[in-house]
């Protein structure tokens, strides 16, 4: 297992990835601005892989050029799926190569999240990730549904709240978590029972309510990962906030990992974030007052 690191693994290891497949790659998109990573998709189409991209049928504002890039696909000979719409959003980031590699993202295939941005991937040659990674994509191509197989490869909605509520209730020391907006009442509950119990708990990004939580705003680049380690031994990574509509109705993709360097490398990376001295620690996050995170305008994207 690999732990990608933005932005300061930057678009190296997905374009490794991708030049590696021997037989297919399999990707799909939410958000995607990225030249090089599209040039290496059309290489390997060119020599002969069988290159499937899955794409969200919209993103906030950028549904004219998921639909450009469609026909760019098409053009070079890569074979194109739309998701369907019953969903809010298809919101997943991953890619499957040769059914033997999985790299499942928190970030998009752009700039802004690649370059400017808090994000971490999983790169895993795991069996049974790869196999529920396969059937999840497979479905989506096709509009059927999926049924979860694995309870550590986290989807929404099938199974994201319960496993994403078991995985903080079983805190017995500390939980460490990344997250734009946590808003999800049922969570929140369970962070604050977590807290009465005596765990630690610390989260880079902001919370909806007034709750007495230990919150601080990220120092020195945009957030945009939402990541959560458990006393120091597991780590959630994946794309789903802990927010009602990411929960429950919106196609999102996580692993719970165990990786003791993947872990470590996480722990290290948010101890890092937490003293970053430009970081604005708040004990109480309300969001609705919050003063908005700086952005580069050029490159500024919804999530």
């Amino acid at each position: 297992m690999k732990l990608i690191i933005e932005p300061a693994d930057g678009v190296g290891p997905l374009l490794s990835a991708i030049k590696s497949a021997k037989q297919s790659v399999e990707i799909a998109i939410f958000r995607f601005d990225r030249k090089d990573v599209e040039m290496a998709l059309k290489a390997a189409a060119e020599r002969g892989v069988k290159v499937t991209a899955l794409i969200a049928f919209a993103n906030r504002g950028g549904e004219q050029g998921l639909r450009k890039l469609e026909l760019r696909c098409l053009a070079a000979g890569i074979i194109v799926a739309r998701t369907a719409d019953d969903l809010i959003r298809y919101h997943g980031k991953y890619i499957l190569i040769d059914r033997r590699v999985l790299c499942v993202l928190s970030f998009n295939f752009t700039h802004l999240d690649i370059d400017h941005s808090r994000g971490f991937g999983i790169v895993t040659t795991r069996a049974g990730w790869i196999r529920e990674a396969a059937k999840l994509f497979q479905a989506d191509c096709i509009r059927t549904k999926y049924v979860p197989g694995e309870e550590t490869f986290v989807v929404s909605p099938e199974n994201s709240r319960k496993v994403l509520a078991t995985f903080l209730k079983r805190a017995k020391k500390q939980l460490l978590i990344y997250d734009p907006q946590i808003s999800d009442k049922e969570m929140l509950r369970v962070l604050q029972e977590r807290v009465k119990a005596g765990v630690e708990v610390k989260i880079i990004g902001s919370v909806a309510e007034r709750v007495p939580l230990d919150v601080q705003k990220l120092g020195g680049t945009r957030l945009h990962t939402r990541t959560i380690i458990r006393d120091r031994r597991q780590a959630f990574v994946g794309s789903q906030s802990l927010r009602t509509s990411e929960l429950d109705a919106r196609r999102e993709v996580g692993l719970i990992v165990r990786d003791a360097r993947a872990v470590k490398q996480l722990i290290d990376t948010f101890e890092s974030d937490w003293t970053t001295p430009t970081a604005k620690k708040e004990t109480v996050s309300p969001i609705e007052t919050a003063p908005p995170q700086r952005r580069n305008l050029i490159h500024s994207q919804p999530a």
